[in-house]
């Protein structure tokens, strides 16, 4: 229990596919104007990385090698489309709202990545935990940048005023510009956190 524990919150933080590894930061830049988009977003990603690092698990032993690429790229695609005609069908408003990026979610590096750097080494429930940590920490820093951008870019937050009616919005903040100053400053605050955290430890253990 604990080897799937660690498993898992290694997504969440120190090898987080946003803030740490840079993967996938084409939806971080578009979609994360407002917190609902972002969360939905996220939680597609989640559904399929998981999904697919247990079915890549799964059939590891049975593909070629020299196929193996794509052999995942179909089932990343399967699992987008499943995940698309649900939304388009019971939230019509958040699938037009997610538009052409559900769609682009097939060629998400981070997808790929844990598939084939974890799935086809591992078994099910240790990719079902990766998958599973990945898409958390994900979903994470989509809801962390989009809470900032739709803040401090529109004065609101799930879609209610937060400020008062003078408040006057930061209107780069909801531009790709703005999210993409946002996420360096983002990304660097946390790999100087971590650091810190780390030579604090290497410090306790030389004492």
């Amino acid at each position: 229990m604990s080897e799937l524990w660690q498993i898992f919150k290694k997504g969440l933080l120190e090898e987080n596919p946003i803030f740490i590894l840079a993967l996938s930061l084409c939806p971080a830049l578009a979609v994360t104007t407002t917190v609902i988009n972002g969360l939905t977003m996220g939680l597609t990603v989640t559904f399929v990385i998981t999904s697919n690092n247990v079915v890549v698990s799964l059939i590891r032993n049975f593909v070629n090698p020299k196929v193996r690429v794509p052999v995942y790229i179909t089932s990343i695609a399967t699992i987008v489309t499943v995940a698309q005609l649900v939304l388009q069908a019971y939230f019509p408003l958040l699938y037009k709202a997610m538009g052409i990026y559900l769609a682009l979610v097939v060629v998400f590096a981070i997808i790929l990545a844990r598939a084939e750097v974890f799935a086809s080494k591992h078994g099910v429930v240790k990719s079902f935990c990766d998958g599973f940590g990945m898409g958390c920490g994900f979903t994470a820093a989509m809801l962390v940048i989009a809470a900032i951008r739709e803040v401090t870019g529109s004065g609101t937050f799930l879609g209610y005023p937060v400020f008062g009616e003078n408040f006057n919005p930061m209107l780069m903040m909801i531009l790709p510009p703005g999210a993409f100053i946002l996420i360096g400053y983002l990304v660097a605050g946390t790999k100087t956190w971590l650091r810190k955290i780390e030579e604090a430890k290497l410090k306790k253990e030389a004492a």
